[in-house]
């Protein structure tokens, strides 16, 4: 069973690759989420595939995401630390990272430098800094995905 986080779970991308997770219940697991604002669908998500860690960008819309989760366990956290525990979740061991723009660079980061095996659908991270990225690749020899 592979044990996965998504960065960038509302959006497109990370739609897709929950529907993947749903089709194979026997081989992935998803123990993280990261959202920027759309609480209504991370709240469904986490509902639906019970992760032990979720952010969202902004604390005042994670007080409200924890109170809709009443009887669900999952830590919610916040902001771009927040984003930066997902990319780093012990339990994961991919990282999926599909945030939109420059907001991916940093988690990215985190998940290279905790060992995670990353799957980058994010462009922006390897434009604005690749030559940063692959060093830390190869610092932490970890296994980069692109996509």
């Amino acid at each position: 069973m592979k044990k996965i986080g998504i960065l960038g779970s509302t959006g497109s991308i990370g739609r897709s690759a929950l529907q993947v997770v749903e089709q194979f219940p026997d081989r992935l697991q998803v123990v993280a989420l990261a959202a920027g604002r759309n609480i209504d669908l991370l709240a469904e998500q986490i509902h639906r595939f019970r992760p032990k860690l979720a952010a969202i960008l902004d604390p005042e819309l994670a007080k409200d995401l924890t109170s809709r989760l009443q009887g669900i366990e999952v830590e919610v956290v916040a902001g771009s630390q927040g984003y930066q525990q997902v990319a780093s979740c012990a339990e994961a061991e991919m990282i999926l990272s599909s945030m939109v723009g420059a907001a991916g660079l940093l988690p990215t980061l985190s998940a290279i430098r905790a060992g995670k095996d990353v799957a980058l659908a994010n462009k922006e991270t390897l434009v604005m800094a690749g030559a940063l990225v692959m060093g830390e690749v190869r610092r932490s020899q970890g296994s980069p995905v692109s996509g």
